[in-house]
């Protein structure tokens, strides 16, 4: 009866151990996506914040209609 128990044990371990391997792999492979994610998002503000701005999206262009 015990050695049955400890037989269940081990292998419940091992599949967990395998999970968090798995696991510990998925999270690694989503950081790296993260970072690239960071790097484009920066690289796109960038690129917004030198676009030239213009007077149709600039709310001071136009004065607000006489209902407001």
């Amino acid at each position: 009866m015990t050695e049955n128990r400890i037989t269940e044990l081990e292998i419940k371990l091992a599949y967990q151990e395998e999970l968090i391997d798995t696991l510990n792999n998925i999270v690694a492979k989503q950081q790296l996506q993260i970072g690239k994610l960071e790097e484009t998002c920066k690289l796109l503000n960038s690129k917004i914040e030198s676009l030239p701005k213009s007077p149709l999206l600039s709310a001071e262009a136009e004065p607000p209609p006489p209902h407001y």
